[in-house]
């Protein structure tokens, strides 16, 4: 399924894993930028005590509704972390 097939609104919880399957977090929220009503990232919690990473939407490769996770096109070491 196309990122353009699955509303970013509606992805939170869902598992974000990198280009190679490694998982990196599950989605928080969705963050905004340029269009107030169209998400610009995710923000994907790694971890209790790891923090956050900011997931572009043009990373995302996939997104599988069923199994509710997101494949992203890119490395897990190219998302930059945050707070």
């Amino acid at each position: 399924m196309s990122t353009l097939e699955l509303d970013l609104r509606s992805v939170k919880g869902f598992l974000v894993a990198d280009v190679r399957g490694r998982v990196i977090g599950r989605v928080e929220s969705p963050m905004y930028g340029s269009q107030p009503d169209v998400p610009d990232a995710l923000a994907v919690r790694s971890g209790f005590l790891r923090g956050r990473r900011l997931v572009p939407a043009d990373a995302i490769g996939e997104i599988d509704e069923r199994t509710r996770v997101i494949g992203l096109s890119v490395l897990r070491e190219s998302i930059r972390t945050f707070l």
